[in-house]
């Protein structure tokens, strides 16, 4: 019997308590519903930029793990690169005057072993260089024999000049 005193009636009671908790559940689904479309409208130009900044990260991590281009090198042979050597030099010369109270080196030797580190033997390779300070610019630097058609780099503390090939460049 019930407190009100009518019978209890077993089934109308689960009956009862499946409804209420059919509905608490689906209460439940719709406020996560809610939610994910306040996450959505909350996102904003901020967490679009994060997402598209994670997806080119994982493409640009994709193709250098997975890419079929070898690795460079890990040192040039100046024997047969003379313009690798050329921009060593002058990245050289740029320490010495930096360190030197702005003045270059008479000679491309003042260089050795404390700003331009070569491997044994490899300092007869500077005489294929031409250094000539110059009282404006401060330094010229070239190849003495550029390649066949190639132009002429002349290197100063103010940047590249180009002359054509087959000129000797002053």
């Amino acid at each position: 019997m019930s407190p009100s005193g009518e019978p209890y009636c077993y089934e109308c009671a689960m009956l009862h308590s499946l409804t209420e908790v059919g509905t608490s559940i689906k209460d439940r689904k719709d406020k996560g519903e809610e939610r994910k479309e306040q996450k959505k409208k909350r996102r904003g130009p901020f967490g679009y930029f994060v997402i598209v900044s994670v997806v080119l990260i994982a493409v640009m991590w994709g193709v250098i793990l997975f890419g079929k281009k070898p690795a460079p090198p890990a040192s040039a042979e100046l024997a047969t690169n003379e313009r690798v050597l050329l921009f060593m030099v002058d990245g050289a010369i740029k320490r010495y005057a930096l360190y030197k109270s702005n003045t270059y080196p008479t000679a491309l030797t003042e260089l050795l072993p404390d700003y331009l580190s070569l491997r044994k033997g490899e300092a007869g390779l500077l005489e294929r260089l031409s250094y000539h300070p110059d009282p404006k610019l401060g330094y010229r630097l070239r190849l003495i024999k550029p390649g066949s058609g190639e132009m002429n780099l002349i290197l100063t503390p103010k940047g590249i000049e180009y002359t054509a090939p087959g000129s000797t460049g002053a």
